[in-house]
């Protein structure tokens, strides 16, 4: 899955960033406005994809002096669908929060950093996490290992992209200080479970 764009997957043309913009607000949008935030620095393949998108019905447009205006219609049949596809990063953020909060052995710290992060991983990317280990759990605990790899596999299933885990022992935190993995972790990191990194380490 292309992080940057996740409901490529499913619409890999230009109306999918139309539709995934038109589904972030509520406020009407010009055609210009929602080319700079599809990222096109010509708008004409934008207008294109609203007028044929009014046509369908699934986008409102509306005349504001020598402009239009276009909103998501949230009542056509397939906005339901628009919303899910936009709405696949936070999906993912969900569905990793609610897997690791049903482990048996609870981690101290798990938190999504590198680029599915930032949102600029591609399909070849890893779904980056990182693991804070309790102080009693040994390295090679059958179950933390399970628990562990049931979360990688199904992040592989989720997304097509594999999870790359990096751990560490909660004893170990002070030795993080030194790894260039705390400057991503403190610029990226999305925290899915325990408190943030930086507090561990002042706690320390």
């Amino acid at each position: 899955m292309d992080m940057s764009a996740p409901y490529t997957a499913v619409c890999p043309t230009l109306d999918s960033s139309v539709l995934a913009v038109l589904a972030g607000t509520t406020k009407p949008l010009t055609g210009r406005e929602v080319a700079r935030l599809v990222g096109r620095r010509s708008h004409r393949g934008v207008i294109d994809v609203l007028n044929r998108l009014t046509d369908h019905g699934l986008v409102d447009r509306e005349e504001a002096g020598r402009a239009f205006l276009f909103t998501l219609n949230r009542d056509h049949l397939a906005a339901p669908a628009v919303d899910v596809l936009a709405g696949m990063r936070a999906e993912l953020l969900q569905r990793l929060r609610s897997a690791v909060s049903q482990w048996t052995i609870t981690p101290v710290h798990c938190s999504l950093f590198g680029s599915a992060a930032r949102g600029d991983g591609t399909t070849d990317s890893d779904i980056d996490l990182f693991l804070v280990r309790p102080d009693h759990v040994e390295e090679d605990d059958r179950a933390w290992l399970e628990q562990r790899d049931t979360l990688a596999r199904s992040v592989l299933r989720w997304t097509g992209n594999h999870a790359g885990i990096a751990e560490i022992a909660e004893d170990e935190l002070a030795a993080l200080a030194d790894r260039p993995i705390l400057g991503e972790l403190r610029k990226d990191a999305i925290v899915l479970h325990g408190v943030p990194v930086e507090r561990l380490l002042k706690a320390r």
